[in-house]
């Protein structure tokens, strides 16, 4: 456990900088008056995201491999870290959705329907706590392997 104590930190950090962009998200309304634009806007988390890898990827390089580190010790690491945010991830989206915007599912079903963009039915069926659990636990997982793979390869040293 000693070995992945930095992915674990900074899967932790990952999540609670999560749950502070919901908060952003919904004081720039993007759960509510501005739903409109939640679709585009909520995607400027990718930046955080990566460089939260590349700050974490290099956190172990210097604390851990003294500064050398392999891609692959890089990708595992990484991988570590995919795997913590996606443990994490049940509790964050019922943080977000119970305390952050509770409003949010009512408010994005009625958004969907209003545009025609979903039936009422396949709405409430997508936008929902057990939905957003399970899509978020994998796409972290997904995601976050993938983010790895291309982190660790810009983190790299030479030689290990």
């Amino acid at each position: 456990m000693k070995k992945f104590s930095i992915e674990i930190k900074w899967g932790i950090i990952f999540t609670i900088i999560s749950l502070l962009w919901m908060f952003l998200e919904k004081g720039l309304g993007w759960h509510d008056e501005n739903i409109a634009q939640h679709a585009i806007y909520t995607n400027l988390f990718a930046i955080v995201a990566i460089a939260l890898y590349v700050i974490a990827l290099l956190d172990k390089r210097k604390n851990f491999y003294n500064g050398k580190m392999t891609w692959s010790q890089g990708f595992i690491s990484g991988i570590v870290i995919s795997i913590v945010v996606a443990i994490l991830s049940p509790l964050a989206q019922y943080i977000t959705h119970e305390f952050i915007t509770p409003d949010y599912f009512n408010n994005v079903i009625e958004y969907s329907v209003e545009n025609g963009a979903m039936s009422r039915a396949a709405a409430e069926e997508y936008f929902n706590l057990t939905s957003y659990i399970i899509q978020s636990f994998f796409f972290a997982l997904v995601v976050g392997v993938v983010t790895s793979a291309i982190v660790a390869f810009f983190v790299k040293t030479k030689k290990a």
